[in-house]
């Protein structure tokens, strides 16, 4: 009688390590550490989404007869944030992809619009313009950054429930499933190079 409760005792202790082994707690927070980094991506292609309005209106003003990219530039965006991916669809290649598609339009024609309005000398030299283009080139930088964070999580989880022993409790517990990580378009990482004329 007086064995039972230290045997007891150590059954639960040893039970409790071999679970905590087995991913009880490590799957799920590293799960909610790439929902915080997916959220950081979000708010950083919405701060840059916020900026466009401001951008075009600014460009509308001085070059007019470009109304092709700035139609061009409305579009994507309006696409862009329509197009949401919840933490919880991660999982979904399609949803990710069509995501990306999304954003990688954005980037495709500000770059164009920024190509272009290199030919307005007048619109470059105010400084309004001027200081957008610092916040869209701030903003590129702000998501490449939280898209490398958002990567590093993703392959920490996904290695995480891969390996033993927490792909034990991963699957048995959690039905984990590997998150898919973020392929930006080629050349999209690159902010846009803006020439304000005072180069040699």
């Amino acid at each position: 009688m007086t064995f039972r409760v230290p045997i007891t005792f150590g059954a639960t202790i040893g039970l409790a390590v071999m679970l905590a082994g087995c991913g009880i707690n490590s799957v799920p927070t590293a799960e909610e550490n790439v929902k915080a980094k997916w959220a950081d991506v979000q708010a950083d292609y919405q701060r840059r989404s916020d900026t466009i309005p401001n951008i075009v209106a600014t460009v509308k003003g001085g070059s007019a007869s470009e109304g092709k990219i700035l139609t061009d530039v409305i579009e994507a965006r309006s696409k862009a944030t329509s197009v949401q991916v919840t933490a919880d669809q991660l999982t979904d290649p399609a949803k990710v992809a069509q995501f990306q598609a999304a954003q990688g339009a954005v980037t495709g024609s500000l770059s164009r619009l920024l190509a272009t309005v290199e030919a307005y000398p007048d619109l470059k030299s105010q400084e309004n313009y001027r200081t957008l283009i610092r916040e869209i080139e701030g903003s590129n930088s702000r998501i490449k950054n939280s898209v490398r964070d958002y990567n590093v999580a993703v392959q920490a989880y996904n290695t995480r429930i891969r390996t033993f022993p927490d792909a034990i409790g991963a699957k048995i517990f959690y039905g984990a499933k590997p998150i898919v990580p973020f392929q930006a378009a080629p050349g999209a990482e690159a902010n846009p190079t803006v020439d304000f004329g005072n180069t040699n």
